[in-house]
C-alpha cells in the first residue's frame, strides 16, 4: 500500500482544496473527534471487496449491509469522493490507471460499475475508442494479479448490444481467460423493492462454478406514490404547461406514460399516435404516474427535470426522492452542488439490487 499512498499523496492535497472544501473540513473535523461516521465498516465483517470505480459508494452501502468490509476504494471524480469520505470517513483513491495494481491488497470480491457512457445509448457510444471504455483493462489486470475469490460488475444494457456485440463478447473472453467461470444477465432495479425501470447488465465471474442468477430473491414492483415526501416546496407545472393523454395505460416494465409537457417536438419519421411516446420527445419532457414505476434516472439531467403526476397535479421530482427510488438512505449525506447531485445519482447503482445478489453471492459462492 506504501507505493499506492505515494502516487495518491498530491491528489489527496488537491482533494482538499476542491468546491466542497466545507464539507471536507466539515466531517475532518467530526472524524477527529472520533464521531460516528454515517455508514461505518462492519466491525465482525464476513468478507472483504474493493470498490473500483466507486462514485458515491452505492455498492458498497449495499454490500456493507450484508457483512462486507471495503479494503480499497478510487474514483477519479473529486466531487464523489468528497461524497464519499462524507459518508464513509474515507478517501478514495483517484485515478485506477495511476494505482500500481501489484501493491493492491487481496480481497474476496472485486467490485467495478465501470464506466457506462462509452457504451451507453445515451452517450456516444464509441465502446473501447472511448479511453474510459478502456478501463476495464484495469480491472481486469487487478483480477489477474490479485485473483479474487468473485468479480461483481455492472453496466448499461447496451453494453450487450455495442458493436454488434463485440465489445461484450471481449469483455466476457477476457475475464474467462483469467479462469474464471462467467454467468451474466440483465437485471432490474424495479424487481428489488425500488420503483424505478432501471435494466442493467450484471456480470460475475467465480473460478470454479457459475452464478445461477434465477435464485435472486424478486419482489413484486411497488409505485413512485409510495417514495415521495409528504410536503414540501414542491416545483409545480401550471395547466397550460402541459397536456393529459386519455386512457393511459400500464407498459409491462410498470411505466404509465400520462402526459407531456407542452413543448415542440420533431415528428418526421414518427409513426401516427406515438409522437409522445418517441425517442425524440426526451424525457424532460415526458410526464409519468406516480402509481406506476419512473424511467431510469441519467447522469446527463442535471437540472432534475423528472415530472411526476400525482394527486391530479404535475410536479417534479424532488432530489431526496430521487436518491430514495435509488435505494439510499435519507441519511445518506449529498453534494452540497444540485448539478453534482442529479449526476452523482444518475451514475449510481440501485443499493437493494445490488444488496440482493450480494446476498446470494454469499450463498453461492463462498
Amino acid at each position: 500500500m506504501l507505493n499506492i499512498i505515494k502516487k495518491e499523496e498530491k491528489n489527496r492535497k488537491d482533494f482538499c482544496c476542491c468546491i466542497e472544501d466545507d464539507l471536507y473540513k466539515k466531517f475532518t473535523e467530526i472524524n477527529n473527534k472520533k464521531c460516528i461516521i454515517p455508514f461505518p465498516t462492519p466491525c465482525d465483517y464476513k468478507f472483504t471487496f474493493i470498490d473500483i470505480f466507486s462514485g458515491i459508494g452505492g455498492f458498497r452501502i449495499g454490500l456493507q449491509k450484508i457483512g462486507g468490509k471495503c479494503i480499497l476504494s478510487s474514483d477519479i471524480n473529486d466531487h464523489s469522493r468528497s461524497v464519499y469520505y462524507s459518508n464513509f470517513g474515507e478517501h478514495p483513491f483517484g485515478d485506477i490507471r495511476n494505482v500500481n495494481k501489484e501493491d493492491i491488497p487481496s480481497h474476496d470480491i472485486l467490485t467495478a460499475g465501470f464506466p457506462c457512457q462509452p457504451f451507453s445509448i445515451s452517450g456516444l457510444k464509441k465502446g473501447f475508442d472511448d479511453e474510459r471504455g478502456g478501463l476495464i483493462y484495469d480491472i481486469l489486470e487487478i483480477v489477474k494479479n490479485k485473483n479474487p475469490k468473485v468479480i461483481f460488475l455492472e453496466n448499461v444494457k447496451h453494453l450487450i448490444h455495442h458493436n454488434k456485440g463485440k465489445t461484450f463478447n471481449i469483455i466476457i473472453n477476457s475475464i474467462e481467460k483469467l479462469g474464471y467461470k462467467v454467468s451474466y444477465q440483465l437485471v432490474n432495479a424495479s424487481d428489488f423493492g425500488v420503483p424505478q425501470n432501471r435494466e442493467r447488465i450484471i456480470i460475475i465471474g467465480h473460478h470454479k462454478r457459475k452464478f445461477d442468477f434465477s435464485k435472486i430473491k424478486k419482489d413484486a414492483k411497488i409505485a413512485i406514490k409510495h417514495f415521495l415526501d409528504p410536503y414540501g416546496d414542491f416545483d409545480f407545472l401550471d395547466k397550460n404547461e402541459y397536456t393529459l393523454i386519455e386512457n393511459p395505460t400500464r407498459q409491462d416494465s410498470g411505466l404509465i406514460f400520462c402526459g407531456y409537457r407542452n413543448k415542440k417536438i420533431r415528428k418526421a419519421g414518427v409513426r401516427i399516435g406515438t409522437e409522445h411516446l418517441s425517442r425524440v420527445h426526451k424525457q424532460p419532457n415526458r410526464i409519468y404516474s406516480s402509481e406506476g414505476v419512473h424511467p431510469t434516472l441519467p447522469s446527463q439531467e442535471t437540472s432534475g427535470r423528472f415530472w411526476i403526476y400525482h394527486e391530479g397535479k404535475v410536479r417534479k421530482l424532488t432530489i431526496n426522492e430521487c436518491y430514495r427510488i435509488m435505494g439510499f438512505p435519507d441519511s445518506f449525506v449529498k453534494s452540497t452542488i444540485t448539478g453534482e447531485q442529479y449526476k452523482q445519482i444518475g451514475n449510481s447503482v440501485s443499493i437493494p439490487m445490488i444488496e440482493r445478489i450480494g446476498i446470494e453471492i454469499l450463498k453461492q459462492l463462498f
